[in-house]
């Protein structure tokens, strides 16, 4: 697997996220080394759940569209083993408590270290509750990312110190989906996670414009984009690659300029 950390090494990264098996395994097998290509450091590849507490619409639309197509976990997995070798960015995962204790803590993180999953981002994990799954994380390789939000506060250092991967700092409250104006104080995130650590911090939730890339880039060690990638695959299907990637390279060029 390819060490997080690759993904910041030369300059600002731009993350971008695609719901696994949306709208096909086909396609998303097709997707991922496109989207590399185009100029993603880093693909975040969310397991299709029927919860995902922490997405807004457009990202449950497509989890259910990926089960309804009959992606599964372990389908899931066979295809990031096909894909990982044809791809030279960091791949995770984004999932859940529920799908990671349902398969297995042990057989899933045994799974992402053999099929080529760098790290895991999990949203419905408080840090407090993260000696779960760490020690098991550690035993194969595997980063959690850390999420730090808006309503932190003293927390932000304390998760920051024990951070690995990057730190994931979620630009607005709520669920994801795009949003036409961040008013977080973003840069004061960033500053507390600097002054805790030396992982990089990228920042999320609501980035849909290369200007709104730029500036969130400008603060911090990269932007991450998932809901406006999900809303060019609803629209254009099995053809969505073409669309995905223009969009993918308007952005990354926005980072570059940071």
């Amino acid at each position: 697997m390819i060490k997080i950390q690759n993904a910041f090494e030369h300059g600002k990264a731009f993350i971008a996220f695609v719901t696994g098996g949306d709208p096909t395994l086909e396609v998303t097998e097709q997707l991922i080394p496109a989207m590399a290509e185009a100029g993603a450091d880093l693909i975040e590849i969310g397991v299709p759940f029927s919860d995902p507490i922490a997405e807004g619409v457009v990202i449950q639309d497509a989890n259910g569209r990926a089960l309804s197509a009959g992606c599964t976990t372990d389908k899931l997995f066979d295809l990031v083993a096909r894909v990982a070798p044809k791809v030279n960015v960091p791949l995770v995962f984004l999932t859940y408590l529920n799908p990671i204790f349902t398969y297995g803590k042990e057989k899933f993180m045994r799974r992402c270290a053999e099929s080529g999953i760098s790290g895991l981002i999990i949203p419905d994990m408080p840090f407090e509750e993260k000696d779960e799954l760490k020690s098991v994380c550690a035993g194969y390789g595997v980063d959690i990312i850390s999420m730090i939000a808006p309503t932190s506060h003293e927390r932000i250092s304390m998760i920051a110190r024990e951070a690995s991967g990057f730190v994931y700092c979620v630009s607005s409250l709520g669920v994801t989906g795009v949003r036409g104006k961040i008013t977080t104080d973003v840069a004061g995130m960033v500053q507390l996670v600097k002054a805790a650590s030396g992982v990089p911090a990228a920042v999320g939730f609501g980035i849909a414009e290369p200007e709104q890339a730029k500036a969130m880039a400008s603060l911090s060690d990269g932007a991450i984009v998932g809901s406006a990638i999900v809303k060019l695959v609803a629209r254009y299907g099995k053809d969505c690659a073409g669309p995905v990637c223009d969009y993918i390279r308007s952005m990354k060029q926005a980072v570059l300029e940071a």
